[in-house]
């Protein structure tokens, strides 16, 4: 009789934390509560891994602290970087580090050069500000989030700025931001597009939209198109702005073996793009299954459990204007590097950023 009793209690308690647990999620969870959506698992990799990465050399160790992507004035050599921390740091060509200017922001991602009115500076995303633009003046708002108290850009992610002015940036999602991204990943719906503004004219369009997380961007070696990395559908789509292919879209790459970050032009007309690995090995299934994803949602301290892949792992490749892959560098396991989230080409050496380190690494392309 006792054991009977026991047994309907457990079943009970049982049923009563399913319940709790369900009403939680209707309740509260975050990400939308339909089921029609579906999480994309990065593909695999046509390449075996291999340990380039670390091979790199760790520069301004200790003052540079979770650098999402890095910038090269090439007319001077010089290197820029941003931290957590707000400040934006220089790495001039003798090697010294200077504390360059701070943004007063823990929210800074994309860099970009920006030669224009005479006088070189830099743009630089804010996740909460919009478009910062920096140069020995100081720091200011070029394009705010907020116009009129209305936000016109949600999470600005990555930007470039083009010969004639134009600049060409990522909002990644309009419903999440910087500080809870993953649960962009687990809702698996598009909330990201890819934005002009006309500082001319002070006018923001939208280029594409229903992007799922767009990410890096980057001008062609001719500016005849953009590329945004889409990085939770795992491809890189070019947005033709000039012209006979003016305002159509096709597909750079797809099919990668990682999410794709910043990318980045190389000297050579090619592309450097940094991948994002978001789902810890052998927890695939977890994905699979839309409960655990709303559970994940609804608890974020057991995300964990889920998107950490990131910081096991970096990769970056080089891919022709043709989408073939030239080149793959790994760190495997994580041992030096991981989290890689920007790779910049200037003189025959890749700058490297991460989300996960508190240096900037330096990786000799003639050594690999």
């Amino acid at each position: 009789m006792a054991l009977k009793l026991r047994r309907q209690w457990v079943v009970g308690w049982l049923g009563s934390l399913v319940v709790a647990v369900w009403m939680q999620i209707m309740l509260f969870c975050p990400i939308s509560t339909d089921f029609d959506s579906v999480i994309e698992l990065p593909f695999s990799s046509l390449t075996p891994l291999n340990k380039e990465l670390q091979k790199l050399s760790k520069l301004g160790e200790g003052l540079v602290k979770d650098a999402e992507d890095v910038c090269v004035d090439e007319s001077a050599g010089i290197v820029y970087v941003g931290s957590r921390t707000g400040w934006i740091h220089r790495l001039h060509p003798n090697g010294s580090w200077e504390n360059w200017k701070n943004a007063h922001s823990q929210t800074l991602l994309g860099f970009a050069p920006s030669p224009s009115n005479h006088q070189w500076g830099i743009l630089v995303c804010d996740t909460q500000k919009g478009i910062l633009k920096v140069n020995e003046d100081g720091c200011s708002v070029l394009l705010s989030s907020h116009v009129n108290q209305t936000r016109m850009i949600s999470f600005p992610d990555d930007v470039v700025e083009a010969a004639d002015g134009n600049i060409y940036l990522s909002d990644a999602s309009s419903k999440f931001g910087l500080h809870n991204w993953y649960l962009d990943f687990l809702e698996a719906k598009p909330h990201g597009r890819l934005l002009k503004y006309d500082p001319s004219s002070h006018q923001i369009s939208t280029l594409l939209d229903n992007l799922h997380f767009a990410n890096g961007v980057a001008l062609s070696a001719d500016q005849n198109y953009v590329v945004v990395c889409e990085s939770f559908k795992y491809r890189c789509i070019k947005y033709w702005v000039e012209g006979q292919k003016q305002g159509e879209t096709e597909i750079l790459i797809d099919h990668l073996p990682g999410a794709p970050d910043n990318i980045n032009l190389a000297p050579d007309g090619s592309f450097w793009i940094a991948l994002l690995h978001p789902i810890r090995d052998g927890w695939e299934f977890v994905a699979r299954s839309k409960m655990a994803r709303h559970i994940l949602a609804t608890f974020p301290n057991l995300c964990d459990l889920l998107v950490n892949g990131v910081r096991r792992r970096a990769t970056v490749i080089k891919v022709g204007e043709d989408g073939r892959i030239l080149r793959k560098l790994d760190d495997p396991t994580g041992k030096v590097i991981s989290f890689l989230t920007s790779a910049v080409e200037f003189q025959d050496h890749l700058y490297l950023g991460s989300l996960n380190a508190n240096f900037l690494g330096k990786l000799s392309l003639t050594d690999t």
